[in-house]
Order: structure tokens, then C-alpha cells, then sequence
């Protein structure tokens, strides 16, 4: 694991009126690695990923990417820090194929200033078939494509414009065995590449499998990070309902 993190989010506060949504947390990230961050709903996780994405400014607090102090106030300023999020309704326009979601808004143009069909379906086939060498049907309209080829448009979207750091919105939710086993190859398949994900999940089966690290959040607060290989799912249970460590069990 690289000595300087790819993300360190230091004493974060997000404040709602009179709710203290996000309270003091720091939270860090390392290439090649996937933390899952868990909690019940209205926790504040989502709050603190919408701030390192940039969907929402953060109160008070510092983020470092790669070890720089930065400022992140619009999604713009997190995708020229090469952030990218994937949202659990995965943002794709139903209606086009898999190059026309992955340059949506970023076309690429001929000399003669129409769009260039055929180089941005070449770029498709190359960065999907790294990421998936089984999705060959690239040309059909994505509301025909099966959840797990959905996912892997999403994440082609991201890495293609040169994401270091995925925020991973419930990747899984309304996925049978069989997708969910694609979307975990394909997470398995960015670690590899030196990616790191934050992984927001409801689902301790899918955070055990696929993070390295887990983060619990309750009322604002990060309750603490363990490594998962030495964390118990009964005790990560107990850190999002009871709001205790393991060892003060």
C-alpha cells in the first residue's frame, strides 16, 4: 500500500440548519484499495461522499488528494482531481447506446465538426472489453442492456476520462447472483489498475467481499475504520446499530 493516501478527508463537518449531518469525521483512501462505508440511512455517509464529490461544500474540514490540499465546490473541481461518483440510478440516458452514454456532454467531433461516430464506439469497445470481454452488444440502447452491462457502462464513463477515486453508490442494489458477481469482478478489475473506491452499501455480504477496510458512520460520526479481514460482521452490526467499537463490546 503507497505511503501517501489518494484521498484524506481531516475533521469534515456539514451542518443542515440545526442538523449536524456530517460531525467531525476523517476519513483516508489508498490506491488499489476499496473502503466501505456504512450506516443507516440519514448516518451521513452520503453527505460526506456528496463533499469529496463535490455535490455539496463542506463546512469546515480539509481534504488531500495525493497529499495537496484541495478545494472541491462543484463536481468539476472533483473530476479535474480525477473523482468520479456512480450513482445507484447510474445517470445513463436509456434511450443511447454504450459510446453515446460514455461521451455524453464530451462528444467527440470530426474535422468537420459532426460527431464521430465511429471513433467514439472504438473508444467504447477498447476501455468496456478492458473492464468486461464478455460485453459485446455495445451498439444496443442501454434500457436493453442487463443491470451488470449497465454498471459496466457507468464505470467505463468514469475511468475513461482518467479517475483515480470511484464513490461506488450502492453498485449492487436490485442486482441478481449472477450481475452482482459482475460488478465484483469489474471492482476487483479497478483495484487492480491502482484504483481506489469508497464503497456506499446497505449490504455487509457485498462490503465483506469486496472492501478492504470498513468505516461505520452513526448520527454524523464516524464510529471507526477496522480492516475487514479482522472485523466480524456481528461486530460491524454493532458499530452501525449501537454505536461501539469491538472492543468496547
Amino acid at each position: 500500500m503507497s505511503q501517501t493516501p489518494l484521498v484524506e478527508m481531516i475533521n469534515i463537518h456539514k451542518r443542515f440548519g440545526g442538523v449536524h449531518a456530517v460531525n467531525g469525521v476523517n476519513l483516508d483512501l489508498y490506491p488499489g484499495e476499496v473502503v466501505g462505508v456504512l450506516g443507516h440511512n440519514g448516518a451521513g455517509k452520503t453527505v460526506l461522499m456528496k463533499a469529496l464529490s463535490g455535490a455539496i461544500p463542506c463546512d469546515e474540514g480539509e481534504i488531500r488528494i495525493n497529499g495537496e490540499t484541495v478545494q472541491i465546490e462543484s463536481p468539476r473541481d472533483a473530476r479535474k482531481y480525477g473523482i468520479e461518483t456512480i450513482y445507484q440510478t447510474l445517470a445513463l440516458a436509456d434511450n443511447l447506446d454504450a459510446a453515446a452514454n460514455l461521451f455524453l456532454g464530451r462528444e467527440l467531433m470530426t474535422n468537420h465538426g459532426s460527431l464521430n461516430d465511429r471513433a467514439m464506439e472504438s473508444e467504447a469497445r477498447k476501455v468496456i472489453s478492458r473492464l468486461n470481454p464478455n460485453f459485446k452488444n455495445i451498439t444496443d440502447a442501454v434500457k436493453n442492456m442487463s443491470g451488470g452491462q449497465r454498471q459496466s457502462v457507468a464505470i467505463a464513463r468514469a475511468i475513461y476520462f482518467n479517475a483515480k477515486i470511484l464513490i461506488m453508490d450502492e453498485p449492487t442494489a436490485a442486482l441478481g447472483p449472477q450481475e452482482t458477481a459482475m460488478v465484483s469482478e469489474l471492482i476487483k478489475q479497478l483495484k487492480s489498475e491502482g484504483i481506489g473506491i469508497f464503497l456506499i452499501s446497505h449490504d455487509l455480504h457485498d462490503v465483506f467481499d469486496l472492501s478492504d477496510r470498513v468505516s461505520v458512520i452513526k448520527n454524523g460520526k464516524l464510529i471507526g475504520t477496522r480492516q475487514t479481514k479482522v472485523v466480524t460482521k456481528d461486530e460491524v452490526l454493532g458499530m452501525i446499530i449501537m454505536g461501539k467499537l469491538p472492543e468496547a463490546a
